[in-house]
């Protein structure tokens, strides 16, 4: 049954188009299980009727014609169990429902196998047979199996509205695929596809011939890579903000990495031709970068590879062959690069999709950065069959309509015409303090950690530096960075905000962030040797960290100091202790350093229940909402299966940031927010009505925080808040911050057209 089955599967994969695989799944599973009938019957959701699609066995005639009510009859209870029908005799159950141009009433035996994906039921696939019988346990199964393989198959057909042409409609259904809204906007255009300019996976192991010679077609490779991005940011340097600019200053440092050029360098000297090295070293820091928990350091392995691939591009002389952008173009991949973003010309990027990345990814950061509508993850995206397809990207809910039919597409030319009234009024906001209507000043502040940026992250709107995460420089070295290597970054970033606070964490790595020279391997690493926990236990790691910071702020005197994932107490004496003592060593030195305010983060629920004993101890305290939301509700919002379940905005994550403040407010501490939730226009309502002191975001967030707070008066979000500490479900939270948002004329922030 097993060959027979891969047989079958096998032919379906290889079908060019729906129409073929259909045929060859009814033709192929009636011959092989001795059937009398097979029979595939599709949704369409429109019409709320499954349709006789293919046949081999019943009249042919039918095919196309034939539609049942979703509720009626047999195919109906399938699709409604979403589980097996199997009947020895189908006429005598109280569900059958005789249909005369079928010619099915001579058959009695019948399965019925509903067809499902991500929990929806696409068609059902049917076995009939003349005298009365109960099919076999082995031939339920590969129905099953042959169901779930056709799933994806419909999915595609129906995303390329290859299934709409087959069902003989005017246009395609009203439905969408969906992803995750990378960056808000509605965008209507034509598709482009894109596809990596090398495949550095296919790359075999070959022996260097001429290893010199492999070494300097290397380097020659990757300074053309270096200049390439330099131009790539010249020709940006008018469109995007300084702070989108920067990510290429942080590819650039890729390049100039040691692990990454000598780790190549030596593989070809231990004989691997100049690709195969470049191949190893690659995917080796790649799998750093994956196995990270932090979504925007994760997403560095998308970079890690990308340059990758660019360099094979140059050491095989490939030529890059001209483009020909459509005047909306809708950049589409299975991934999409910066580098492709940033080659399209200007005024013709209307928006961008892709299979995979996050809201976190370069992708989304630069698209948000251009004001670009963009949705990433998008499963089930047939990229192969939709160059030229016209597409809607609705950048707020992550969705997709392609070929969207006249009442699809007016609706959103009616969206976009509303969202680009919005834009407008957003920029009207710049230099406008950030001011409830009663006088409620709340800073707002940016999260970063690109080291090499020529001018931060929106540093025209910003209060300052809410978080600068400090790990890549160590991430992309083979070694830990020395005191003076790190001196000159913090330096930096302190030079471009002063006199404004910038809050720069020490390093937050192991066990989801491993170093490549600092290997540990654990079975649950999200719980593990990790944050704080390891700069303890290694102090001399610390100690340097500290010592640069504080030498960093000299003559500045705008830095502060955040301690991550602290869990107890006794962490946040012996830190302060280690910090004192950098302190009063560089003034032994002569070094007129000055002891800089001290907080931690609060993002794990242990911190939350000891949060007076903790308030008492520090000057400050950062609530990271990303690791507290998935600590709480037990959910890694970057695993498939559960992500839906993650919600900033669950009772329960509410409840323990009103506990955060109450805690803070006991020892008079100021609390700020820098998770994603400060950036969310829903949260931030209930955000103020807590009272926080600071909000710290991506750039792309500022304005659309910045027009609620000047929107929202504070006694107003106090009601709110009340209100939502009554719910029981996010429904109810959201519902209810949604009516107030739209009460004020901000719906629009949160849903396109409100």
């Amino acid at each position: 049954m097993f060959e027979t089955l891969r047989r079958i599967v096998h032919a379906v994969n290889e079908a060019p188009d729906l129409e073929r695989a259909l045929a060859v799944i009814v033709g192929r599973v009636r011959d092989t299980l001795g059937a009398d009938v097979c029979s595939v019957y599709l949704t369409d959701f429109d019409s709320r009727e499954h349709v006789l699609q293919a046949t081999e066995g019943l009249r042919s005639e039918a095919v196309g014609k034939v539609r049942l009510p979703l509720n009626r009859g047999l195919i109906g209870w399938v699709s409604e169990r979403r589980e097996p029908v199997n009947l020895a005799d189908a006429s005598s159950h109280p569900r059958y429902l005789f249909i005369h141009e079928t010619g099915e009433d001579r058959f009695r035996g019948f399965l019925g196998v509903p067809i499902v994906q991500n929990r929806k039921v696409l068609g059902v696939l049917v076995l009939r047979q003349c005298e009365s019988r109960t099919f076999e346990d082995d031939e339920v199964t590969l129905m099953m199996t042959l169901a779930s393989q056709l799933a994806g198959a419909i999915t595609h057909a129906r995303a390329s509205g290859e299934l709409a042409r087959l069902q003989h409609t005017n246009s395609l259904p009203n439905h969408f695929l969906q992803g995750l809204a990378a960056s808000p906007g509605i965008a209507i255009g034509r598709i482009l596809v894109v596809y990596p300019p090398a495949d550095l996976e296919a790359v075999p192991d070959r022996p260097a011939s001429d290893p010199q010679e492999q070494e300097e077609s290397f380097r020659d490779a990757v300074q053309d890579v270096v200049e390439e991005l330099e131009q790539f940011a010249k020709r940006t340097a008018k469109d995007l903000p300084a702070e989108d600019r920067a990510l290429f200053d942080a590819w650039l440092l890729m390049l100039e990495s040691d692990t990454l050029i000598d780790g190549t360098v030596e593989r070809i000297r231990q004989g691997n031709w100049a690709p195969g090295a470049l191949r190893e070293t690659i995917e080796e820091h790649a799998r750093v970068f994956d196995a990270m928990e932090d979504t925007y350091l994760r997403e560095r392995a998308a970079d890690v590879r990308d340059l990758g691939r660019r360099i094979l591009m140059h050491l095989q002389n490939l030529e890059v062959r001209p483009v020909e952008y459509p005047p909306d173009t809708v950049l589409m991949g299975e991934e999409v690069s910066a580098m492709q973003i940033a080659a399209v010309p200007k005024g013709s990027l209307a928006g961008v999709v892709a299979s995979r990345g996050s809201s976190s990814s370069h992708v989304a950061i630069l698209a948000r950065g251009m004001g670009v509508p963009a949705a990433m993850g998008v499963a089930d995206l047939p990229v192969g069959r939709l160059d030229g397809v016209e597409a809607v990207v609705d950048g707020y809910r992550g969705r997709i309509y392609l070929s969207p039919g006249p009442a699809v597409r007016a609706e959103y030319q009616r969206l976009r015409n509303s969202d680009r009234a919005l834009s407008d009024e957003l920029e009207g906001l710049r230099q406008l303090p950030s001011e409830t209507p009663d006088g409620y000043h709340l800073p707002l502040f940016l999260n970063t950690g690109l080291v090499s940026e020529s001018r931060p992250l929106g540093i025209e709107e910003s209060a300052g530096v809410g978080l600068y995460r400090t790990e890549l420089p160590f991430i992309v070295r083979d070694r830990f960075p020395g005191e003076a290597v790190q001196l000159t970054n913090y330096r930096h970033v302190l030079e471009i905000f002063a006199p404004r606070p910038v809050t720069i964490r020490t390093l937050d790595v192991g066990g989801d962030k491993p170093l490549p020279y600092f290997p540990m391997s654990e079975s649950n690493p999200f719980l593990g040797w990790r944050g704080i926990r390891i700069t303890l236990d290694q102090p001399e790691i610390f100690l340097t960290q500290v010592r640069a910071m504080l030498r960093a702020a000299i003559g500045l005197d705008n830095l502060q100091i955040l301690l991550p994932m602290i869990s107890t107490v006794d962490e946040v004496d012996e830190a302060k202790l280690l910090i004192r003592r950098a302190h009063d060593e560089l003034r032994e030195d002569g070094q007129e350093v000055r002891m800089p305010p001290v907080g931690i983060m609060v993002e794990v629920p242990a911190a939350v229940y000891q949060i007076e004993a903790l308030a008492r101890r520090v000057d400050f305290l950062s609530v990271g909402t990303n690791d507290l939301t998935q600590y709480i509700l037990a959910v890694d919002r970057n695993n498939a299966h559960v992500a839906k379940l993650y919600d900033d905005l669950h009772p329960a994550v509410l409840r323990a940031l009103t506990e955060i403040m109450k805690g803070a407010r006991t020892y008079g501490r100021e609390v700020s927010i820098c998770g994603e939730m400060a950036g969310d226009p829903m949260a931030v309502v209930l955000l103020l009505g807590m009272g926080v002191h600071s909000l710290s975001m991506g750039a792309g967030s500022l304005l659309r925080v910045k027009w609620v707070i000047r929107s929202m008066s504070r006694m107003r979000a106090r009601e709110l808040l009340s209100v939502a500490l009554q719910c029981e479900d996010t429904a109810c939270v959201r519902r209810l911050l949604l009516e107030a948002l739209e009460d004020v004329g901000l719906g629009g922030l949160v849903l396109p057209g409100s």
